[in-house]
C-alpha cells in the first residue's frame, strides 16, 4: 500500500491478503482532536511519521485472525505547564491490535487479552486510530526539562512553597512543651 492512499478507509480483508506494510506522514493539521491540545503559537510542527501492516494469523479451532501491527513517532508542541510556552515532546507508538467480530466480543475478552481488541469495520479508518494512540500517549502535564525562560509571574512551584514553610502544628507543639 502505498503513502500516497488515504489511510481513512481501508478495506482489511484486501490489505491483509497483500501482506504489505503501508507508511506515510501526517500533518498535525489533519487530525483535529490532536490539534485541540498542541501549542501551535511557534514554528510548525513536523509531520507524525507513521507505519502500519495487517496480516492474518492462524489459531487453532477457529478462523485467521486479523491483527494490525501500528508504529508511529511525533514531535508536537505542547504547552508547558510551569512557563506556559511551546514545549515539545516525542512520541513512539508501538502498538498491536486483534480485530474481533462484535463490541461484545471485546468487551468480554479485554481484560484476559495483553492485546488491544477492536472491533472489525469493512473499511477501516487508521489516521483515526493513529489519533486516539498518540492522543493516550500525550504527557499528563507537559513540561520542559527545565524552562528556557522564568515561569509566569504569580506562578509558585508547590514542591518550594512547602518546603519553605514551617510545619503548621510546629508552633502548637512549642506552646505544649512551655506548658509541661
Amino acid at each position: 500500500m502505498s503513502a500516497e492512499s488515504t489511510p481513512r478507509k481501508l478495506n482489511l480483508m484486501v490489505w491483509a491478503q497483500t501482506g504489505e506494510a503501508a507508511s506515510g506522514c501526517t500533518d498535525v493539521l489533519e487530525l483535529p482532536r490532536l490539534r485541540a491540545d498542541l501549542d501551535l503559537s511557534g514554528p510548525p510542527a513536523p509531520p507524525i511519521q507513521w507505519q502500519a501492516q495487517v496480516q492474518q494469523r492462524e489459531q487453532t479451532g477457529g478462523p485467521p485472525q486479523l491483527w494490525l501491527h501500528l508504529l508511529a513517532q511525533a514531535r508536537l508542541p505542547l504547552s508547558c505547564q510551569r512557563c506556559l510556552k511551546p514545549a515539545e515532546q516525542s512520541l513512539e507508538v508501538d502498538r498491536w491490535f486483534r480485530f474481533v467480530e462484535s463490541e461484545e466480543v471485546a468487551q468480554a475478552e479485554d481484560d484476559d487479552s495483553p492485546e488491544d481488541l477492536l472491533v472489525f469495520e469493512p473499511l477501516f479508518d487508521l489516521l483515526e486510530l493513529l489519533e486516539d494512540e498518540l492522543l493516550l500517549d500525550l504527557p499528563l502535564v507537559p513540561m520542559h526539562e527545565s524552562c528556557p525562560q522564568p515561569p509566569v509571574p504569580g506562578f509558585s512551584d508547590p514542591v518550594e512553597e512547602l518546603a519553605d514553610k514551617p510545619h503548621p502544628f510546629a508552633a502548637l507543639a512549642q506552646l505544649k512543651k512551655k506548658s509541661d
